[in-house]
């Protein structure tokens, strides 16, 4: 499966609503909002992309050193017993093990900024075994499901937010967040281990999942004792030693192994400025067709739909006021993050529908930016399940959001 369909349906869809408002309902201001809408996306897609470049340049430019250096190939050496049984198709030693680890550990701590490069250098080196160079591969449609599930263990950005928002205790959503992002890792890894025929009852791969449940147990311990103040500075503090941690040891690691560190990461840097510009194309489709969407009202239309269902069903509709962030994450973050941030300014962060809307930022990712950006690095246009898996690992994490949240908050 491609892009295409998605693309065409958002933007058949939304002017099929935008004339239905014009025609019937006599809205003259769709049309304009919608044009209006097609040219901001895709200002604010290069503004994106752009705003990448520095990020891309400086990380490729450090992951070049530690490719020099042999740093990346212990990596991957030390690693293959886990990852080989998790992605099979991948060459015991080979160094995309080692990329896929520092973007999965960048994922996990909430380091944003290092993940996407690290993620892109990934995809390189999986598109490099890739027996199909326009089709995504097994390893890749893996690799995608882990990072839309977004597994994050500290969500310094969420926590930030609600703090700025007035939240009583900004942590508070430190616990259910760690709960619903683990359940929508396990779960998404579980479908798409099963569409690939990967057996997950393997020693190596128990050992993994026992490791990370010890890592958040420790996590709890250390910060059970500490009042919001204190979780705040200690999650900063721990966020900045990581980055900085990992800058030094890949820059001395260079230097003892005898490396020109500087030329080393200028080269780098060159090829991360390349992925850059390669990704402005594929990230303005995707937008501007997302901006056409949501002007023409027929999100809006959606969730008046969604509400409706569940009042005939009986259930309790509370959650429907925060459903705008969840259909909005897999199509466009900062506008999922901006109605975040507008339900929490309306009904206050410490309300349910602030409390889930937070929730629901933090529990996936991106799925159709990851896809152009990941994919389109490299030139994949056949995406084969991907999208399905990950939207269906969005699902997993929307529900278990929902239902976290009926259970800590309500």
């Amino acid at each position: 499966m491609t892009l295409n369909y998605i693309w065409i349906a958002l933007f058949i869809i939304g002017m099929i609503v935008g004339a239905i408002r014009l025609c019937v309902l006599g809205d003259t201001e769709t049309l304009p909002s919608m044009m209006d809408a097609t040219f901001d996306m895709s200002n604010l897609a290069f503004e994106i992309t752009l705003g990448l470049t520095g990020m891309l340049t400086f990380w490729m430019g450090l992951l070049k050193i530690g490719e020099d250096s042999g740093m990346v190939d212990r990596l991957a050496r030390f690693l293959s017993p886990v990852l080989t049984k998790l992605f099979p198709d991948i060459p015991k030693d080979h160094p995309a093990l080692g990329a896929i680890f520092m973007n999965i550990s960048a994922n996990l701590l909430g380091l944003d900024n290092a993940a996407t490069p690290m993620g892109l250098k990934a995809m390189q080196e999986l598109q490099s075994i890739n027996p199909t160079k326009d089709t995504a591969s097994n390893p890749m449609i893996m690799f995608l499901v882990m990072n839309t599930a977004g597994l994050t263990l500290i969500p310094v950005s969420i926590m930030a937010y609600r703090s700025k928002a007035g939240a009583a205790d900004p942590t508070d959503i430190f616990v259910p967040l760690l709960l619903v992002t683990a359940t929508s890792v396990t779960l998404g890894v579980i479908a798409c281990a099963i569409s690939q025929r990967i057996n997950l009852l393997k020693p190596a791969l128990l050992a993994m999942f026992l490791g990370i449940a010890a890592l958040i147990g420790g996590l709890f311990w250390v910060m059970s004792g500490m009042d919001n103040s204190q979780v705040q500075s200690f999650s900063r503090v721990l966020t900045s030693c990581l980055i900085l941690g990992t800058i030094a040891t890949f820059v001395l690691y260079g230097f003892f192994r005898k490396v020109n560190v500087f030329d080393s990461f200028v080269e780098g840097a060159k090829g991360g400025f390349k992925v850059a510009v390669t990704l402005i194309p594929y990230v303005v489709a995707i937008l501007a067709a997302i901006g056409v969407f949501k002007a023409s009202g027929a999100l809006d239309w959606l969730l008046e739909g969604i509400k409706y269902l569940v009042g005939l069903c009986g259930i309790n509709s509370d959650f429907t006021d925060a459903l705008p962030v969840a259909l909005l994450k897999p199509l466009n973050g900062s506008g999922a993050r901006g109605m975040m941030l507008e339900i929490m300014s309306s009904q206050g962060p410490d309300s349910f529908a602030g409390h889930l809307a937070s929730m629901f930022q933090g529990s996936t990712d991106t799925t159709f930016y990851i896809l152009s950006i990941y994919f389109g690095s490299v030139g994949i246009k056949k995406f084969r399940n991907s999208v399905g898996l990950g939207l269906l690992a969005d699902l997993f994490g929307f529900v278990a959001a929902i239902l976290f949240a009926y259970y800590f908050f309500h």
